[in-house]
């Protein structure tokens, strides 16, 4: 699990069957310091998350396939949650 901040939202018109109906989110991953930790991924969202907001992501495959209902997905980012101000 990391920290990441939302910095925008990505749309497609052609992508893999299990990725319909989830949201993608453009995500910086985040340091212990809120420095940048890397280059900005893209992760599915079931939560509403907003461009600003930190976010909870992982990188779990097999969680990834349970929680989207497919073990044969291409997603590798979700977001769990949602961490408190």
């Amino acid at each position: 699990m990391q920290l990441a901040s939302v910095i925008g939202h990505a749309t497609s018109t052609v992508k893999h069957h299990s990725m319909n109906g989830w949201r993608l989110l453009v995500v910086q991953p985040l340091l212990a310091d809120r420095g940048r930790d890397g280059t900005p991924i893209l992760a599915i969202d079931e939560l509403g998350s907003q461009v600003g907001q930190d976010v909870m992501i992982c990188s779990d495959g097999k969680m990834i396939g349970d929680v989207m209902g497919t073990p044969t997905t291409p997603v590798r980012w979700i977001v769990l949650g949602q961490p408190d101000d």
